[in-house]
């Protein structure tokens, strides 16, 4: 008789597994094959993607961790986390399953009103349009929000916008932009200052000025002007001077999410590495024989494994409500560092062929690179999370591990 399986505290939930499975099989067999394909922008690219998310649709794949309340899957968060996981094995697996909307959709669903909320939340659920989030400037250093620029007045009705944006994910496509921009006096406190205001990208004075590859990666990123845009007054998310409040709230889970997805990548790396190791020879012997490659697969695997733990922790703690700031912050930095260190060390692993396109591994490994700096650049992570741990033992707390 097999002896039953071993858990532990973050074992995949066994009402997960089949729907988990069910994605890693449509992300295997229908979405990696085709990727070189889905990369090239052309209207041969469009209807496949368009293809994959009708499958996905007619399978029951699609918009997993939307709520049901605005016609998505409804997972509850920590179940959706652990599909995430698998999802992210390739940057196409959000665009392909309907998930990549999700943050904004959440965002819509809990703070939109009236026109905004009927024109565009059922339509981004169902992928009928995409979004793009307007936070960063081309000319100050974002990592300290409260020095944005742009600015909006009120106006006869109507909020009257004007700056500049830029590395702004997927506005080339988007049905809207919601711009973060300083709507207060002057004397106002900083996080209190600012609003998020959804502007239609066919708005009079919205120009995308241009698109920035990154890294040679074509990967729908834009520098935005700003001129008089006019929109209604109830284009406003939420209350006046609650952007701050609403963005780190489509921040928070989210950078769980890209940390899971990340973790899809690298186990896809991992498992590209040790194929690798355990099929080519050298000297009549298997690569996987060397032991210098086999502390790279301890490596990978180690790094892998310790990030996945922090992870899912992190996301536990916010599944039962807790703040959870220190754990989102350091997983963010352990993250982009582990997705670098375990691809590169499978890049080396194929020597020549992990610089080409022949395997995944060279966009992925540019990619990864982005992780570092998105979000919030690893830096002011590590201040954030140094200080809120010292604060704890200034106060007398001390910092329980095990809570």
């Amino acid at each position: 008789m097999k002896p039953p399986a071993l858990t532990s505290a973050f074992s995949v939930p066994e009402h997960v597994r089949p729907l988990r499975e069910a994605v890693h099989r449509f992300l295997t067999e229908r979405v990696e094959p085709v990727e070189h394909a889905l990369d090239v922008r052309s209207p041969e690219s469009r209807e496949l993607l368009a293809e994959l998310q009708s499958q996905a649709k007619k399978e029951g794949l699609w918009a997993l961790g939307h709520p049901a309340e605005i016609g998505g899957g409804g997972m509850p968060f920590l179940d959706y986390v652990y599909v995430n996981e698998i999802q992210g094995r390739s940057d196409f697996g959000q665009y392909a399953l309907g998930t990549w909307t999700l943050q904004d959709s959440l965002m819509l669903s809990r703070h939109a009103e009236g026109e905004v909320r009927d024109r565009f939340l059922d339509p981004l659920v169902r992928g009928a349009i995409g979004p793009s989030f307007a936070m960063t400037e081309p000319d100050v250093a974002s990592s300290d929000p409260t020095q944005l620029e742009t600015s909006a007045r009120l106006e006869d009705g109507e909020w009257v916008l004007n700056g500049r944006k830029w590395f702004i994910t997927g506005a080339g496509d988007a049905a809207f932009t919601t711009v973060l921009c300083r709507t207060e006096p002057d004397d106002t406190p900083p996080h209190r200052a600012f609003s998020l205001i959804v502007v239609p990208t066919d708005t009079p004075g919205y120009r995308i000025v241009r698109e920035t590859p990154v890294l040679g990666i074509e990967g729908g990123h834009y520098e935005l002007s700003l001129t008089d845009v006019r929109v209604p007054a109830g284009h406003l998310l939420g209350e006046r001077g609650a952007g701050f409040a609403i963005a780190q709230e489509r921040l928070g889970p989210g950078r769980i999410f890209h940390c899971m997805r990340w973790l899809g990548q690298a186990q896809r790396a991992f498992e590209l590495m040790c194929d690798r190791l355990n099929s080519r020879t050298l000297k009549g012997e298997k690569l996987g024989g060397r032991q210098l490659m086999q502390q790279h697969v301890f490596e990978s695997w180690a790094q892998i494994q310790s990030c996945r733990l922090l992870t899912l922790d992190a996301a536990s703690r916010i599944d039962r409500g807790h703040d959870a700031r220190v754990e989102i912050g350091a997983i963010k930095v352990v993250g982009a560092r582990m997705l670098h260190d375990v691809i590169d060390r499978a890049v080396q692993v194929h020597g020549a062929a992990g610089l080409t396109d022949d395997t995944p591994l060279s966009r992925m490994y540019r990619a990864a690179r982005f992780g570092r700096i998105y979000d919030g650049a690893d830096e002011v992570h590590v201040v954030n999370v140094g200080r809120r741990l010292l604060r704890e033992f200034e106060r007398g707390n001390g910092w329980d591990f095990g809570a």
